[in-house]
């Protein structure tokens, strides 16, 4: 049963107010694709945006079984010590045969999950290949208006499109494995070159030297990198969830990106090369659903898909007479 939505002004209120129930609920109305609940989602954003762009945003990728999760329940918990007010926004594949999705970050991060000053939020990646969902962006702009400063985007993980991440965040952190194998290398050098910093995670006490070669390797790795726009220098670390290890450098690092990063204009101009980037992403879904809602087009669709598996038709002939 759906749930009753609320007026403008009521969202507007709640998210300002940081109530994290209507937070949650005003996030699941960008999230719609009703397109009454998008008109009312345009205008909540619009209201917004005054009260965002106050935060830190930091993307957080890896490969499957890096431990995304687990890093980013204790390194959570760390900035917490350091009076920090954190959203975790966190992306679940979902299925391409029941268009479902686990959404169990939320029990990933148990511990995480009950302090105060943290909001965690789980959201189906949906039909988008770019590691987030299509209104990432618009939560986490959300999150910004209710006063969260640090906001975590965790991605559903390393894949060939895994690059829409760092269009919509300040810090984009790679967390590898040490000793994964050459499996690695066809994602690894476009993956690289977008890092700010690479993180050898699980450096527990009997893999530390394991990471420590790791890391000492990437670090030789990343200077046959192009020169980052920024003129920051990505660094390479290690870590340990379980022995608490490393995260005071992964800390300092944030802080020296960010110091860094505003002292040369960077940081102004890669925020407004994320709004360009949100607006052509909204673009696309426009015109998507634009031509989608066309009369009669689903029916036409049906006709030349028929074609197409009986073989009268190629697909290429297909899209011209769709047009």
């Amino acid at each position: 049963m759906a749930f009753k939505r609320l007026s403008l002004e009521a969202y507007i209120q709640g998210v300002l107010s940081s109530d994290i129930s209507i937070l949650g609920r005003a996030i699941s109305l960008v999230e719609s694709t009703k397109p009454s609940d998008q008109t009312l989602a345009q205008a909540l954003i619009e209201a917004i945006l005054p009260n965002t762009g106050a935060s830190f945003r930091i993307g957080i990728t890896g490969v499957p079984g890096v431990g995304k999760s687990t890093f980013i329940e204790h390194f959570g918990l760390y900035l917490l010590q350091q009076q920090k007010k954190i959203a975790v926004l966190a992306i679940d594949p979902s299925s391409s045969i029941s268009k479902g999705s686990i959404l169990g970050d939320k029990t990933r991060m148990e511990t995480l999950a009950t302090q105060n000053n943290v909001f965690i939020r789980p959201s189906a990646s949906g039909a988008s290949l770019g590691g987030i969902s299509y209104k990432t962006y618009e939560a986490m702009l959300l999150c910004e208006a209710a006063g969260f400063d640090t906001i975590l985007i965790e991605t559903v993980g390393v894949g060939q499109s895994e690059t829409e991440v760092a269009q919509i965040c300040d810090f984009f952190l790679l967390l590898m494995l040490s000793g994964a194998g050459d499996e690695l290398q066809g994602i690894k050098r476009g993956i690289m070159e977008m890092a700010d910093a690479l993180v050898l995670s699980k450096a527990d006490s009997g893999n530390l030297e394991k990471a420590k070669i790791a890391a000492a390797e990437y670090a030789r790795a990343l200077h046959f990198l192009p020169h980052h726009p920024s003129g920051w220098q990505a660094p390479t670390m290690y870590c340990s969830a379980y022995e608490n290890l490393g995260f005071d450098k992964i800390f300092e690092t944030l802080n020296s990106y960010e110091t860094h990063t505003k002292q040369n204009g960077y940081f102004a101009q890669k925020r407004k090369d994320q709004q360009k980037a949100s607006f052509h992403r909204l673009l696309q879904q426009y015109l998507q659903q634009l031509f989608l809602n066309k009369e009669g087009i689903h029916e036409k669709i049906k006709d030349l898909e028929s074609k197409i598996e009986q073989g009268s038709l190629s697909p290429y002939a297909a899209l011209q007479l769709l047009f």
